[in-house]
């Protein structure tokens, strides 16, 4: 996890994690059979993590809006912390096809599927709300951590202004990071379309 955190996982070889390790690349097969197995081994750890955050389980929330609400910045905070690895949660298979990412295993399905039942969701919402609140953190943090680390992005300067005159015009607004308000103002959109399947 370090590795990736500093390095990317596009730089990740079994031989590179072994050399940071100091032990040869062939030791790291006597735990993973490849580095396939190696990055959902990754991703599995970075998710259960999850369970360390206090403030995202569904008890002590104040209705299924706070949970959903506390759940979405735990989420985000992981994210935001391994802005790297983020993309591998995005992309890694999951269990099955109906396991979605970033809520991506069974043990957060249900999690999630039992807490919004037990405030009173019927099943089929409650599969639903799971369906449109993983697409909205999927794309929002997928779109918040693109570029991170980074160490050349591309920037509005180097573009010519007779031919990107829109672009180049609008640098300021688009190297603007709204952050927490923009995040928190599509979690509350997202919240009041559930709302009209939610109990009462």
């Amino acid at each position: 996890m370090e590795f990736i955190d500093r390095h990317g996982a596009g730089d990740l070889t079994m031989r590179r994690l072994g050399a940071t390790l100091g032990v040869e690349a062939m030791a790291l097969y006597h735990y993973f059979s490849g580095k396939d197995e190696l990055l959902d081994g990754i991703v599995d750890q970075v998710i259960d993590d999850l369970d360390s955050d206090p403030q995202i389980l569904a008890s002590g929330a104040d209705g299924w809006r706070a949970y959903l609400t506390r759940l979405a910045h735990g989420v985000r905070r992981m994210a935001l912390t391994h802005p790297r690895m983020f993309p591998l949660i995005a992309t890694r298979p999951s269990a099955a096809p109906w396991v979605r990412p970033p809520l991506r295993s069974v043990r957060w399905l249900e999690n999630f599927l039992s807490s919004l039942v037990e405030f009173g969701f019927d099943a089929p919402s409650a599969a639903s709300a799971y369906r449109s609140y993983t697409s909205f953190l999927l794309g929002h943090l997928l779109l918040e951590v693109a570029g991170a680390g980074d160490d050349d992005p591309a920037h509005p300067d180097s573009l010519d202004p007779a031919e990107f005159p829109t672009v180049v015009r609008l640098k300021d607004d688009l190297s603007d990071d709204p952050g927490d308000a923009d995040f928190d103002a599509g979690l509350e959109n997202l919240l009041n379309r559930l709302a009209t399947r939610a109990p009462g």
